[in-house]
């Protein structure tokens, strides 16, 4: 028998998810699975954070359930993204979910076939917008802009690299200490070698 979790949520407190639940529990019934765990949130679906889905997704990585039973796809998650990376969870976690109004189960064929059309769109999405920004980026160092961390190049700045550089701290930590960034402190480093073979011939 499969064990079962059921989230249901409302976006206010002036809403009841009892509706849900029970819907969501004749469905398990009615499907021979049983009702292991149950989560509900009073919050809207555009807020990440949300203490019962969390708890719920706490529950699904130490295995409590197999399958998780949803009223709709909004209660889980109002954007495309948001719901993915829940689903992609879950199915990296080999737990089902099925969405009772959409009619959507991921244990059938077709609910797996429209859940992979989704993952799909959300990765063209992202590759999308990927390819704009670094097409902006290639356009900027096109138009002659300075990309990157700025830093105040002072001799403080030069002092106090120096003196780790001396202790023997890497360049990276050097970096992440004077909150520089990595190519400031090599110029320095490479700057006082040359400087070094000058005095050496």
């Amino acid at each position: 028998m499969k064990r079962v979790a059921i989230y249901s949520r409302v976006s206010t407190s002036g809403q009841d998810t009892e509706p849900q639940i029970f819907a969501l529990r004749q469905s398990a019934e009615r499907n021979n699975a049983n009702v292991v765990v149950e989560f509900t949130d009073t919050i809207s679906g555009a807020v990440d954070a949300r203490p019962g889905l969390d708890a719920c997704l706490i529950a699904a990585r130490k295995n409590k359930f197999d399958v998780l039973y949803v009223y709709s796809i909004d209660r889980l998650g109002r954007s495309t993204k948001q719901l993915i990376s829940v689903v992609e969870l879950l199915q990296d976690l080999r737990i089902d979910i099925m969405f009772l109004r959409e009619n959507i189960d991921t244990t059938s064929p077709t609910g797996k076939c429209v859940f992979t059309i989704m993952a799909s769109i959300a990765t063209l999405e992202r590759e999308i917008i990927k390819s704009r920004v670094v097409a902006g980026i290639d356009k900027a160092r096109r138009n002659g802009v300075r990309l990157g961390r700025p830093t105040v190049m002072n001799d403080s700045m030069v002092t106090a690299i120096r003196l780790l550089r001396e202790k023997g701290m890497t360049v990276r930590n050097i970096s992440t200490q004077l909150k520089c960034g990595v190519g400031t402190v090599y110029k320095v480093i490479k700057n006082d070698d040359a400087s070094l073979e000058r005095i050496a011939a």
